[in-house]
């Protein structure tokens, strides 16, 4: 027998059936919500994966293009070809696309030149280094003494030993500070470590972070004098510090054979460079051949766009990647 529902009661039945509909089509909703943002996440999931893919695949092709480039010149890399700063564009498949950009990755002051040693040994202080990376400071228009105090303490930064160099600083510097931390004592890895160091500030980095590099190696800077344009003159001026001005690097540059210097003593008797006074390991400092390469990725895939930044070591056949770093 059906029950009735008395009339005093069937406003409040109404209400609860409502109130039913509304809870359920709220999980209704939240459920469809949960499954939307799941596709979002499955399907940005893909496109990196698939976007990283299309980078090591551009990756791989431009290996194959410096590797025909040094085996057509193997003594010497110079600007011909329009290659260095260059951008190539490839269309990939489902309509996106990907840039790709070879720089010579040489041409830069390598922080880590700072200091001298070979693997497994100490690492100790390296006058040339730490000249130069005070020099090329002062061709930036970094005050002198900001400049030496940031160079000694870069070599104090990476050098093995505890014991603070003429205006470097050690750990103790560090460790008076509000967040106390500690120097490396080891190669650095990347150049935003330098903004650690002692005296370093976010005016005067921002004004370095264009010219560092940090090479897996503790070598002087390797300068490609065929490769370098008037806009790096500072970087050829820090060879020599205080004895090459701005405009006497513009105007070796400027002069540079079309075909580039044959070799490095033809490159040291130039009129403005002969006379300089120079020790021993910067006068065999410059290159004529491109050891370092760099690759700027860009890839657009769906909605998505990741950037990658590649150190290339050519020194040996095949190249090969030595660092890898991603940002999205």
């Amino acid at each position: 027998m059906k029950r009735q529902i008395p009339k005093r009661e069937r406003g409040a039945a109404l209400l609860a059936v409502l109130l039913l509909v509304a809870v359920t089509g709220a999980i209704a909703a939240s459920m469809v919500e949960g499954l939307r943002l799941s596709r979002a996440v499955a399907v940005n999931a893909t496109a990196r994966d698939q976007g990283r893919l299309f980078a090591d695949g551009v990756e791989q092709l431009a290996l194959l293009t410096i590797d025909d480039r040094i085996l057509e010149s193997p003594e010497r890399t110079t600007l011909a070809g329009g290659w260095n700063g260059a951008t190539r564009t490839i269309q990939l498949p489902g309509g996106g696309s990907a840039d790709v950009t070879v720089r010579d990755g040489g041409n830069c002051f390598n922080v880590n030149s700072v200091v001298d040693g070979q693997p497994g040994r100490p690492l100790v202080r390296r006058a040339s280094g730490v000249g130069q990376f005070m020099g090329l400071m002062i061709a930036l228009e970094v005050p002198e003494p900001d400049a030496r105090r940031i160079a000694e303490a870069a070599a104090d930064w990476v050098d093995s030993d505890a014991v603070p160099g003429p205006g470097g600083a050690e750990d103790e510097a560090y460790a008076a500070g509000p967040t106390p931390y500690r120097t490396g004592n080891t190669l650095l890895a990347d150049p935003g470590e330098v903004r650690a160091l002692a005296g370093m500030t976010a005016d005067i980095y921002a004004r370095l972070r264009p010219w560092l590099c940090a090479l897996p190696v503790n070598d002087l800077s390797p300068l490609n004098i065929n490769t370098l344009s008037l806009e790096q003159a500072p970087l050829l001026a820090m060879l020599a510090p205080g004895q090459i001005t701005l405009e006497r690097a513009r105007r070796v540059l400027a002069r540079r054979p079309s075909g580039g210097w044959a070799n490095q003593v033809e490159f040291w008797r130039v009129e403005a460079m002969s006379e300089l006074n120079v020790p021993l390991d910067v006068q065999v400092q410059p290159q004529l051949r491109t050891n370092w390469f760099t690759l700027d990725v860009q890839v657009r895939l769906m909605e998505s766009e990741y950037r990658e930044n590649v150190l290339v070591d050519a020194r040996l056949q095949p190249s090969r990647v030595v660092q890898r770093r991603w940002t999205e």
